[in-house]
């Protein structure tokens, strides 16, 4: 089973040179500690900055410079700064190569729900709207199941949804999987876990098709 860590070690092998990435708030955080140093990736936040680094070290922290969770961040050499404006624009117009996002909820059909729950106050859903409704590779990192042991990958969304049909891949604490027209194929799984505790953990249809490899993180 991964951590949160190792969730985002494994997403991290899905980006490629090149690419233009936005991390959204929580674990896709994570993955810029962990992208390969022979690949050269700018990582996007929202909130105007192109080309994050990794998180400081501690004494490093400059506190004018944050991601759009209001985390410090580094700047790499190059790196830009702008107005929202510009960020979304960027986004609206299809210029991200690959949006890596939490969620509280992701359906057979690569619906996703990740930024209300009905009856508890929020700010607001910040980019996620925009960032699932433009971008053309959506990656997922979450908990396969949340605190009282439920399945987070379900058939139907049960919270308000932030985009419909859009989620291409998922990587959780248990697996690695795909969304296909039939459901979730699982790719691959977590260190330690089966495949049957994968089956128990997750509510929508679950494709399995021959020996499911254990992932390498």
């Amino acid at each position: 089973m991964l951590d949160k860590n190792g969730i985002a070690k494994r997403i991290a092998q899905e980006v490629e040179d090149g690419y233009y990435v936005n991390l959204g708030i929580g674990i896709p955080t994570l993955v810029a500690n962990y992208v390969r140093d022979d690949i050269s990736v700018e990582f996007q936040s929202e909130n105007g900055i192109l080309g994050m680094g990794p998180f400081p070290l501690e004494g490093e922290e400059d506190a004018d410079l944050i991601n759009a969770g209001k985390q410090t961040i580094t700047a790499l050499p190059g790196a830009s700064f702008f107005d929202s404006a510009t960020s979304f624009a960027m986004i609206r117009g299809k210029h991200v190569d690959l949006t890596i996002l939490g969620a509280m909820e992701v359906a057979e059909n690569g619906d996703i729900a990740n930024w209300k729950i009905p009856g508890k106050l929020v700010k607001g859903m910040g980019g996620a709207m925009d960032l699932v409704a433009s971008a053309e590779n959506i990656i997922v990192a979450m908990m396969h199941t949340n605190r009282a042991g439920e399945s987070k990958l379900l058939k139907r969304c049960s919270l308000p949804l932030t985009g419909v049909g859009c989620v291409k891949k998922i990587v959780t604490n248990l697996a690695v999987l795909e969304v296909t027209k039939d459901g979730f194929l699982l790719l691959e799984r977590a260190p330690g876990v089966t495949v049957n505790e994968i089956k128990e953990a997750t509510q929508g249809n679950l494709i399995v098709e021959g020996e499911v490899l254990e992932m390498s993180v």
